[in-house]
């Protein structure tokens, strides 16, 4: 998450350097307390930056760099949840930047609503999300190091993460850099 995030904070950067500043802001948030209750979102929603009422969307990467072990004869996927629950919109836009650019397997198999994991309601979009503003969650799934001390840097799939990574950005651009903002259903 944090390479990740520091990346597309980067790229965005260098595009307004090149005379290409997005019409929106964007704001990067590094939340934590996540795994004990959702601490991190909880305060950024009841304590924002600018009011939620102009938040477009939450972009949330948490655990993208891994390979889940049912993934592994096919590791070019990213699981992404809740992309259509608030607006089909932003499911599109997601769905076109990954046909442009990445070309991943985009699995919905945790979209399901009824996913006994329940991961919709356990990562830092879900206070978004409570909020109506439209999320995506992107996901590598769980693997035997999960929430663990085993969970290392060397266990990265580094050009995976760089896909994944891309499509966020590419999202995000397009979220950015729309007329009007993403509809909510």
């Amino acid at each position: 998450r944090s390479v990740g995030l520091m990346e597309i904070a980067r790229v965005f950067k260098k595009a307004e350097a090149e005379g290409h500043r997005p019409k929106r802001s964007i704001l990067f948030l590094h939340l934590t307390g996540e795994e004990i209750g959702l601490y991190g979102s909880r305060y950024y929603i009841e304590n924002p930056i600018y009011p939620l009422e102009n938040t477009v969307c939450n972009l949330n990467i948490d655990m993208i760099g891994r390979i889940d072990p049912n993934k592994a004869a096919n590791p070019e996927y990213v699981y992404l949840i809740g992309s259509d629950k608030i607006s089909k919109e932003l499911h599109d836009i997601s769905e076109l930047a990954n046909a442009a650019y990445t070309n991943l397997e985009l699995d919905y198999t945790f979209n399901d609503e009824n996913d006994p994991n329940r991961f919709y309601y356990r990562s830092d979009h879900y206070n978004f999300a409570k909020n109506g503003i439209p999320i995506i969650f992107y996901f590598n799934g769980v693997h035997e190091d999960y929430h663990a001390i085993g969970d290392t840097p060397d266990k990265i799939e580094y050009d995976l993460l760089a896909k994944r990574v891309q499509l966020v950005f590419y999202t995000a651009w397009e979220v950015a850099n729309r007329e009007e903002r993403l509809a909510v259903d």
